[in-house]
């Protein structure tokens, strides 16, 4: 007696929830199909008309209006857009201009000036040598030059008075200028006992302190123009000839990603790299709020305009189980049109299909629709 109150209660429950599923629930109407039970459900009102030929992915069967009138769906034209490429790379960056400064002779450093991190003006003092052996030398060719000119001055009223020869003159001439010429060489090696900044820019860490020995090419410091980046990084050679000096590119630090600074490219190598099959490149970026440093790394992002494609709304790209489909307006009637997706992005999809001139695209109502079906445009394009 309970086997059978069990049985009864199943069928009662299967004889409720069939319909229900045939009317709220459109993934169940192939089953339905199969066993023979759509087509009869269909002509009680539970579903609209079971449609088999229309190409559409299982699931898709259309309901009708109230009345039987057409399926009321918003639709766009469709629109060209070009393909947009993105090449990214990572680079490092380097200062516009940079140089080490260091001693050209040999001495003690007498005193630094600046300090690490200042900037400094192109001609600005950094360091100093004790130079007082420079300043004696300086002092004796100016006493030699001065001997020299009194000389050549008693030879000048000689050979005027007829008492000195010429050759006499000429010697003294040459003297002087033998020692006008210790004086300037003097004068400027006192001058390389003062370090000056070659370049603006940032000075780096001081290498030496003061009362320091340093021989000729000890390194100081280094001085950086950071005022603009150069950043090298390399590209795929499938890109190359697509590049010219001066291409617009956006970098971002790697350390912060949200900034976005735009930049050049500056120079292109005049190979490619045969083991990597990479070109090497250098952009310029500028930094005038000093907020970046060299050797930071940067992601490099180029963007290439490519072929127009068609484009349509987001919106309208459904998915089967064949692929991506969109729904076409064609002739009044729904048009299942397959498509392949080329680029997407928040405004525009682009895709490839066969498409006619004068298709408009649903994009509203394309839960209801099936191949062939009538349908009345909500907001018909002018």
């Amino acid at each position: 007696m309970r086997l059978w109150l069990q049985i009864v209660v199943t069928l009662a429950l299967l004889s409720a929830a069939v319909p229900l599923a045939a009317r709220y629930l459109p993934a169940s109407h192939p089953w339905l199909d199969r066993v023979g039970l759509l087509t009869p459900m269909s002509s009680l009102g539970f579903v609209a008309e079971a449609g088999r030929d229309t190409g559409q992915p299982a699931g898709q069967t259309a309901r009708r209006g109230h009345g039987g009138s057409a399926y009321l769906v918003v639709a766009r034209p469709l629109e060209e857009r070009a393909l947009n490429e993105e090449v990214a790379a990572i680079g490092s960056a380097r200062g516009v201009r940079a140089v080490s400064v260091a001693a050209e002779v040999n001495g003690r450093i007498d005193a630094i000036i600046v300090a690490a991190g200042e900037r400094v003006e192109q001609g600005q003092v950094i360091a100093k040598l004790d130079s007082r052996a420079a300043r004696f030398a300086v002092e004796k060719a100016d006493l030699l030059l001065q001997d020299a000119r009194a000389a050549l001055d008693r030879a000048k009223q000689l050979s005027a008075s007829g008492a000195g020869s010429a050759l006499q003159l000429q010697e003294a001439e040459l003297t002087v200028r033998t020692a006008e010429l210790s004086l300037h060489q003097a004068e400027y090696d006192l001058s390389q006992h003062t370090i000056t900044a070659p370049i603006s820019g940032w000075v780096g860490l001081i290498a030496e302190q003061e009362g320091s020995l340093v021989d000729s090419g000890t390194e100081i410091t280094r001085i950086e123009d950071r005022s603009s980046l150069i950043i090298d990084f390399r590209v795929p050679e499938r890109v190359v000839s697509r590049l010219t000096i001066g291409d617009a590119l956006q970098a971002s630090p790697l350390a912060d990603p949200t900034l976005v600074l735009p930049g050049r490219i500056l120079a292109l190598d005049n190979r490619v790299d045969e083991t990597s099959r990479t070109l090497r490149v250098q952009a310029a970026i500028e930094n005038r709020d000093d907020r970046l440093r060299a050797g930071m790394a940067f992601r490099i992002s180029i963007g290439f305009t490519g072929d127009p494609h068609l484009a349509v709304d987001p919106l309208a790209i459904q998915w089967g189980a064949t692929g991506a489909f969109v729904w076409a307006v064609r002739d009044g009637k729904a048009k299942y049109l397959p498509v392949r997706i080329l680029q997407r992005n928040a405004e525009a999809v682009l895709i490839e299909a066969e498409t006619r001139p004068g298709d408009l695209i649903v994009t509203e109502g394309v839960q209801s629709l099936r191949d062939g079906v009538e349908v009345t445009l909500a907001d018909a394009p002018t």
